[in-house]
């Protein structure tokens, strides 16, 4: 039985999500725009993931080092592939970002020794706001985007379900570890 469409995330708390979605009030982001309540930091997405997966992943959870609390301060605007050709726009880490990569290699460590694979991609540390189909040029929005520190302390990794659905994904977590805390789901 699947269990469902599964990924594993650093979540935002929730005056990070305003004082973001209040810096960005006016600025028109192109694309399929995410909405707050759905911002994360994906450390690892895992997809439909089955029970005996799902458990072997606990497991794996319970025994990995996600290490200590550490703070993150959110950079500029980004695109992927390129802000020329993007088909998603994100904000970066100016802080931190060490730490969410070492975060990153402990959620990999954990996704193969529950026997999930590997990510073939290379991490990097963002936000993502808006999806582009298709591609677009987004210098300028990138230019004129407003800057201005809003930082936060990672305190957490969720293990996150994604229900998918007319109005955009939703999101439950299931399971919460806490950093620098023995290893303890909620």
């Amino acid at each position: 039985m699947v269990v469902g469409r599964l990924f594993i995330a650093v979540p935002l708390p929730e005056e990070t999500r305003h004082a973001l979605a209040s810096l960005l009030s006016d600025t028109r982001l192109p694309g399929k725009v995410v909405r707050p309540q759905n911002w994360h930091l994906t450390l690892r997405f895992l997809g439909d993931t089955d029970e005996v997966s799902y458990e072997r992943l606990l497991a794996a959870f319970e025994e990995a080092d996600f290490g200590s609390p550490f703070r993150v301060r959110l950079g500029a605007l980004g695109a992927f592939p390129s802000p020329a050709r993007a088909t998603v726009l994100w904000v970066g880490f100016a802080e931190g970002a060490e730490g969410l990569e070492r975060l990153a290699v402990a959620t990999e460590e954990a996704t193969g020794i529950a026997g999930l694979g590997h990510e073939d991609r290379p991490f990097r540390p963002h936000l993502t706001l808006s999806r582009i189909r298709p591609h677009q040029d987004v210098r300028a929005v990138i230019d004129r985007a407003p800057l201005r520190e809003i930082a936060w302390t990672v305190r957490e990794v969720d293990i996150i379900r994604s229900h998918l659905g007319r109005g955009g994904p939703t999101y439950e977590r299931m399971e919460r570890t806490i950093l620098g805390v023995e290893h303890t789901f909620d």
